[in-house]
């Protein structure tokens, strides 16, 4: 006889059909697929705005596998006992989900593969989250690559193979388990009255997500190396949030890029490198997982940041009323759009850790609350390469002027205009929506008075590089 029973498919970052492995490997079964998504244990613990961004690109790819004859099963509870009972009420007895590279996930998915191995299950992860396996690459003396540089030489000419066809159908079962309602889940309820006003900012699942990239390598990719670092410039492909939750596959960027690269388009090796960039996040967090949490490089422990999120300066910097402008517009961007320019990542990441000789958790954290295109690899390498705590080749007292960045970034003030409202005769509608977005208990208008700088650029500075010259590193 024919075994028919159902595979589970586990739905996590892989919100696509498109070049999907995870699902690839279901079908070549040959059996009816169940895709299920489950709220577990580590997804209640992401930040307000990833974790509504997620729900509603899981929402949005649910109703794009009914195109197809399928549906996607949502369940919320301790993944492992959710699976179970799942196997239990289909008669499956495969799952297959893909593969990650954190701490924490990996922690789940090695006791949920234990345990259903153990029930006698076949259970197991596809590679789909990534270009390269972090442990495939190597040095040349066999350990792992703690510079970007070598490492982007050591894979930009490796074989990558295409992306795979999205299927034409995906084989459904006799009967369907029972599925909860994500509506209830109430995500958008920790984004308070802010949902409303990111939810017009938001890129929602793969159809777009390919669009993007077309115009992208159509139109934008040529100067993408000259102008990407220009914030008030549309200018990047704004692919993030797309590539975070798996509604487009990094194979299909690498795929996209390199084309582009043989049209002869000058930002096109730049664009992979970034790519290649997230790859080396993965890298690092799957060799070096304490990079989460704690110090990558060591004796930093001793550096004596401010740890204190409630600190004045603090407040201030998350509000975006430092009275530095760049530093500003770009929380306020974030707040607004639940996405920030990498430029003005840096600037905002090394201001905090630098002029206010804060942690970079801090700002670990508040990014985790804030960007819909959260993730854990590039967001905790990212803070940890700008507080020089981490896998950066320049000096780690180098400290980005915030103010001559503008001016080298935004001579004519546009990313200033559109993110700051205060004081302005005819404030731009972005920079209004801030206020409609941010809690109330803040109590500010844009009739509050812009603010003084908290510390002057010049004394902070002297600050930062006065505790680094006083520290053994």
């Amino acid at each position: 006889m024919v075994d028919k029973s159902p595979v589970i498919w586990w739905v996590r970052r892989e919100l696509r059909l498109h070049d999907n492995p995870v699902l690839q490997a279901c079908l070549d079964m040959g059996r009816p697929v169940i895709p299920v998504f489950i709220l577990d244990e580590v997804f209640e613990t992401y930040g307000a705005c990833p974790l509504w961004r997620f729900g509603l690109g899981a929402e949005a790819f649910g109703e794009t596998l009914e195109g197809l004859g399928s549906k996607l099963i949502f369940r919320r509870g301790k993944a492992l006992d959710v699976l179970r009972d799942v196997m239990a009420e289909t008669g499956a007895a495969n799952i297959r989900w893909g593969r990650a590279y954190d701490p924490e996930q990996i922690a789940r998915d090695k006791e949920v593969k234990a345990a259903l191995s153990e029930d006698g299950f076949d259970a197991s992860s596809v590679s789909a989250h990534l270009l390269f396996e972090p442990w495939s690459v190597e040095t040349k003396t066999g350990g792992y690559y703690k510079v970007y540089s070598p490492f982007w030489r050591a894979v930009k000419d490796t074989h990558v193979p295409e992306p795979l066809q999205s299927p034409k159908a995906i084989p459904a079962p006799a009967s369907w388990p029972g599925s909860e309602t994500p509506a209830k889940w109430n995500l958008a309820g920790a984004m308070n009255r802010g949902a409303a006003i990111t939810r017009q900012h938001l890129s929602l699942g793969e159809d777009v997500a390919l669009a993007r990239l077309h115009l992208f390598t159509d139109e934008k990719i040529d100067a993408y190396k000259a102008r990407r670092d220009f914030p008030g410039e549309d200018a990047t492909s704004g692919l993030s949030e797309n590539l975070a939750w798996g509604e487009i596959s990094p194979r299909v960027l690498w795929h996209a890029g390199h084309r582009a690269m043989d049209e002869g388009k000058n930002g096109a090796e730049h664009f992979v490198k970034e790519v290649v960039w997230r790859e080396f996040a993965y890298h690092l967090i799957w060799h070096t997982p304490h990079i989460v949490r704690d110090n990558w490089r060591e004796g930093w422990d001793v550096f004596p940041w401010n740890e204190d999120e409630d600190h004045d300066n603090v407040k201030a910097w998350k509000q975006g009323r430092t009275g530095i402008r760049f530093v500003d517009a770009a929380m306020r961007e974030m707040y607004v759009t639940g996405r920030m320019h990498n430029r003005a990542r840096m600037i905002v990441a090394s201001y905090l850790t630098k002029h206010l000789m804060s942690h970079w958790r801090i700002g670990q954290h508040w990014f985790e609350h804030c960007l819909t295109d959260w993730d854990p690899a590039s967001n905790a390498m990212g803070w940890q390469w700008t507080a020089g705590c981490g896998p950066d080749a320049a000096p780690y007292f180098r400290i980005f002027n915030p103010v001559t960045q503008l001016d080298k970034f935004d001579e004519d003030r546009v990313y200033d205009k559109a993110w700051i409202a205060e004081g302005k005769v005819e404030p731009s509608q972005s920079a209004l929506s801030y206020f409609d977005a941010i809690p109330q208990s803040w109590g500010l208008s844009p009739q509050t008075r812009y603010p003084e700088p908290v510390v002057s650029l010049e004394a902070g500075r002297a600050r930062a590089l006065d505790a680094y010259s006083n520290r053994d590193f």
